[in-house]
């Protein structure tokens, strides 16, 4: 008996078109006229700023804000967001988020994943969009109701087509009368902005999916990669991300690389953007933690340590220990906050307060350090 002939989806010609063939201009076109004529340091710059304005509209808007409701803005910047998507070109905000939360919902499942990494690099990459995978719910937004009722994404939804012509053309056109070099901006600013944007954004799907650490949970392939979040405007902190979603953050500590962050907190002190979501320390931790007993258990287990059962128990007190002192610390703390700036508040109560406050405070740094020791110990 004959094994059955599976067909692929069929092919995607205009995204098929699109991406070959502004990949082969930007691989040859572009050096080519660099050797030939060259490009001044103001064009090379004016396309370095179209970049970033692509790729910070994707991440801080059609990302962080749209699919994610991380925080407000201002309906200017949310208007200065849907062009640079456009300017992006990676379809519509409704249609982008749209997806992008069918692959949180089934991130990892072979088929519902719109971009499963377990396909593949290829597959997660770019592969996804070449062939009509989706077809089946292609135009069903109904994970997104919400923005279907915002009259910006709608707007440029209905519109998407006519923004894309108008700022993959007008803005490189604009800036080569500027600079006096249109065939260079044309090339510079046009194609190659448009390939690095449209790559360093699918690495996201890709390679923060293949390549990093998984500091907050295994649940999931997504993972931390200081170099992608250094390719990928802070997005590689991607472990961060799929364990903690509506955080506006993708990096939580200060010397972590996540320009997005800084842009969106930036916009928050000149009062153009509001209501910043973030998770709590305390959760966060608590995974930390969590995570590093689950490896450690896997590690204890991979050794075939006699005193495997003895150890682990061992592991699960010290384990209660740290999230019982981690409660308390984080309990008081939100206490002594509260109780600050509370004026009508006695100085005696403050005084005790912040005592308790300092006692478990330093109960709780003495337990992650004894921790940590036990991490390394079994590492």
């Amino acid at each position: 008996m004959s094994t059955p002939v599976v067909s692929k989806p069929a092919i995607i010609w205009l995204n098929t078109l699109v991406f070959s063939i502004t990949f082969v201009i930007a691989l040859v076109g572009v050096p080519l006229y660099a050797y030939a004529y060259g490009f001044s340091a103001s064009l090379i710059v004016a396309a370095i700023v179209a970049t970033a304005y692509c790729g910070m509209s994707i991440t801080a808007g059609y990302h962080r804000l749209w699919s994610h409701r991380s925080y407000q803005t201002h309906p200017v910047i949310e208007f200065v967001f849907a062009l640079g998507g456009a300017f992006a070109v990676q379809n519509s905000i409704l249609h982008w988020c749209s997806d992008h939360r069918v692959h949180h919902k089934h991130v990892d499942d072979f088929d519902r994943d719109p971009y499963c990494a377990r396909r593949g690099f290829w597959f997660s990459h770019i592969g996804w969009m070449l062939r009509e995978y989706n077809v089946n719910h292609y135009n069903d937004y109904g994970n997104a109701l919400d923005l279907q009722k915002n009259k910006l994404v709608m707007w440029q939804h209905r519109h998407y087509l006519s923004l894309v012509l108008l700022t993959n053309f007008g803005i490189p056109l604009l800036v080569g009368v500027a600079l006096g070099d249109i065939w260079g901006s044309l090339l510079l600013v046009g194609v190659l902005r448009l390939v690095i944007s449209h790559h360093v954004t699918f690495f996201i799907n890709s390679l923060a999916h293949m390549w990093g650490r998984q500091p907050y949970n295994d649940k999931n392939t997504a993972k931390d990669n200081a170099l992608v979040a250094l390719l990928t405007y802070g997005e590689g902190y991607h472990n961060y991300h799929h364990a903690f979603q509506f955080d506006y953050r993708n990096a939580i500590q200060w010397w972590q690389f996540d320009p997005t962050k800084w842009l969106i907190k930036s916009l928050s002190f000149i009062g153009l953007a509001k209501n910043l979501k973030t998770c709590p320390d305390v959760r966060i931790k608590k995974s930390i933690a969590q995570q590093q007993l689950n490896r450690t258990r896997m590690k204890l287990l991979d050794r075939k340590m006699p005193e495997y059962e003895e150890l682990l128990q061992r592991l699960q007190t010290e384990y209660d220990h740290l999230i019982q002192h981690m409660q308390d610390y984080y309990q008081i703390k939100r206490d002594w906050l509260a109780l600050k700036t509370d004026r009508l508040a006695h100085n005696v109560e403050k005084s005790q307060l912040h005592r308790q406050y300092r006692e478990l405070r330093q109960q709780f740094v003495e337990q992650q350090k004894y921790w940590q020791n036990l991490m390394v110990q079994y590492a």
